[in-house]
Parts: C-alpha cells; sequence; structure tokens
C-alpha cells in the first residue's frame, strides 16, 4: 500500500518558541518516530511549514493574533533540530505556507501529483488550526483516499482545542489515530 505521511508545521516557535507549548515538546519523540517508520519503509513524506515575513504584525492573522512566529529565515522558522537530522540528507518536499492549508500542497493533490496514494496521514501542529485544515484540503481533493491523522503526534493550542478539532476531523471522516 502506497502511503503519505503529511508532517504539518513541526517548526521551533511552535515547539518551544513564540507559541510553543508543554503538548507541543511532548509530541517532538513520537513524531521523529512516525517519520524514522516511514522512512524505514521507504514510504514518501513532506513537511509544511509556517511562513511568515517581517510584516506579520501588518497581516490579517497578525492583528488576530499578535505573537510574530515563524518569520522566515529565523530560528523560530526552521524545522526542529530532530526532525533536521532525520531529513538533512534526503530531498523532501517542503511547502512554505502563509496561511494555515497550503495552497500549493492543495495545488499539488488537484493536479493528481498525490492521485497513487492510497493513504495519507497528517501529524504536526497544531491540530486545532493547520493540521485539521490540511487535513480537510487532502480530504477535499482525494475523497476515496484513507485520510489519518495520529493524536499521539499532534498538539493543538489547547488540550481542549486538540480534542474539538479531532472530533471535527472524525465528523468528516478522517480517521483518528490514538
Amino acid at each position: 500500500m502506497s502511503r503519505l505521511l503529511v508532517v504539518v508545521d513541526m517548526q521551533n516557535d511552535f515547539i518551544d518558541g513564540a507559541l510553543g507549548t508543554a503538548e507541543a515538546v511532548a509530541i517532538v519523540p513520537a513524531v521523529t518516530e512516525k517519520i524514522k517508520a516511514y522512512q524505514t519503509q521507504n514510504q514518501p513524506i513532506i513537511f509544511t511549514k509556517d511562513t511568515h515575513f517581517k510584516n506579520y504584525m501588518e497581516t490579517r492573522e497578525g492583528k488576530k493574533l499578535p505573537v510574530p512566529h515563524c518569520v522566515k529565515d529565523t530560528k523560530g522558522w526552521e524545522l526542529c533540530d530532530s526532525i533536521l537530522e532525520l531529513i538533512s540528507d534526503k530531498d523532501y518536499k517542503i511547502y512554505e505556507k502563509i496561511t494555515f492549508g497550503s495552497s500549493q500542497y492543495a495545488q499539488d493533490l488537484e493536479h493528481g501529483l498525490y492521485d497513487r496514494v492510497e493513504e495519507v496521514e497528517l501529524i504536526g501542529l497544531c491540530t486545532d488550526i493547520c493540521v485539521i485544515s490540511n487535513a480537510i484540503l487532502t480530504k477535499t481533493f482525494l475523497p476515496e483516499t484513507i485520510v489519518k491523522v495520529d493524536s499521539r503526534c499532534c498538539a493543538g493550542v489547547t488540550p481542549a482545542s486538540h480534542e474539538n478539532a479531532l472530533n471535527a476531523m472524525k465528523m468528516c471522516q478522517i480517521e483518528i489515530l490514538d
């Protein structure tokens, strides 16, 4: 079975930086183990990176969430070190995205880049914002593909919003692993 792993926004600012949480720090080992498992099985892996610029505070998102984060080319924008160590010597597709869902990932879905994938699994941060957005995009463009989210490899802004997002995804026929 062809499976695709989508690692969403495992960036320093979401783990232990500007918007970091204890829950985000806690999932890093499980995320790295999941990546290793896909690597061992030679299954494809892609990454997303929340990407903002120096004008972040002037954007609509910046006005609603006035905490500068994931500013391109800063330490907070980088993937966490334990993930970088796993992928540094390989060529992985990394989608830089300026909003919650990746428009480039959606375009690749729409243009059939992942049509042969039988299962897409999403992990990462934040469950209630970017993971759910990209999971819904995946389900939209690949309605007959199994879409899963591993709750052990995700964390939300709060534990309650994490659970709310998992329940919303269940209602959209996304399988939740726990």
